[in-house]
């Protein structure tokens, strides 16, 4: 009895020390906003086994208007987190050592949508009307436009009067402003769903009008990257997440699917899923993951002569805010 006993244990112990070595490492990532096709390729990668192939466990949080990603991973809450690199930065110089470790979004989307029946039609239309923006780190290239057009903030017929806009196109319906924030993969499309025609809007990209900024990266603590398993986990985890991007691109309709099947919500539908998924990977396309330092020497710039009547984003250049560190391995 005792050396069955024995056996028994040493057999366990085996099967123990087996199921340990090829445990998966688990990931834990914070989103920067809801359940929607912006986020395509990480549930992509997850639906099809690309995190499984790369030996990860990786549980997807979504977000949402009362959570804030920079302060989740502060918190201990995530390993890692899409936000835009205004957050990242700002929050940075406040105490949160946040660093790009890859930049999945290689274009903009961020739009100021106007009427050209309520006057707007260029640049110079724009003073003596309200424009809506949006706040929470969005602000930021809008004050800095401002700031390169010479035009004051706080209204009059030389200025234009800032709306803070809420998540939604209402303003711009209901002619509460001339012109108001959108993305290209989601208020855009409302507004177009909303009766409007694109002959009857003026469509300004900030990209284009050289107040752009990196939208959409992948965030880590620095205090993480000092472990090269930690660096390595990661490596894993964008190789993989760039993998569902790549698939997303090819199947968009499934991709959709993809993320109705996951979100709870059930906020938008299979066909509002498609259109985001569709627009979101015109933003992914050309990316490698690998951050272009231009594009962020651009978004450093907008930031620095961003005017912002509350915060500012940042006061000086960052240091240490990027790293190649797991994009080299790829």
């Amino acid at each position: 009895m005792k050396k069955l006993l024995i056996g028994t244990v040493a057999g366990a112990m085996v099967l123990a020390g087996a199921g340990a070595a090829t445990a998966q490492d688990s990931v834990v990532l914070q989103l920067k906003w809801v359940t929607q096709g912006q986020f395509a390729g990480y549930y992509v990668a997850e639906a099809q086994g690309f995190y499984e192939e790369e030996n990860l466990d990786v549980e997807i949080k979504p977000g949402g208007p009362d959570i804030a990603p920079e302060q989740v991973i502060a918190g201990g809450g995530a390993d890692v987190i899409t936000t835009w690199m205004a957050a990242a930065l700002a929050a940075r110089e406040r105490g949160v050592p946040l660093v790009n470790i890859a930049q999945p979004f290689a274009n903009s989307g961020l739009l100021l949508t106007c009427r050209k029946d309520m006057g707007v039609e260029s640049t110079d239309d724009f003073a003596g009307k309200t424009l809506g923006v949006w706040f929470f780190g969005n602000e930021y290239p809008f004050y800095a436009w401002m700031a390169a057009l010479d035009l004051p903030t706080e209204g009059g017929e030389d200025g234009v009067e800032v709306l803070k806009q809420a998540f939604n196109v209402d303003p711009l319906i209901q002619e509460q402003a001339a012109c108001i924030s959108t993305m290209t993969y989601n208020e855009y499309g409302q507004v177009l769903r909303a009766g409007f025609t694109e002959d009857e809007l003026t469509v300004f990209n900030y990209r284009d009008e050289g107040v752009g900024m990196l939208e959409d990266g992948l965030y880590v603590l620095e205090e993480d990257l000092e472990d090269p398993a930690f660096v390595d986990k990661m490596t894993r985890f964008v190789r993989a997440s760039m993998k569902g991007w790549a698939y997303a691109a090819e199947n968009p309709e499934e991709a959709a699917q993809i993320i109705v099947d996951n979100d709870m919500t059930g906020a938008m539908t299979l066909e509002d899923q498609i259109y985001q998924v569709n627009e979101i990977n015109k933003l992914v396309d050309g990316s490698d993951g690998v951050l272009d330092m231009d594009d962020y020497e651009q978004t450093v710039q907008t930031l620095l002569n961003s005017v912002s009547p509350e915060n500012p984003a940042i006061t000086e250049e960052p240091e240490g805010a990027t790293t190649t560190a797991v994009t080299d391995g790829l």
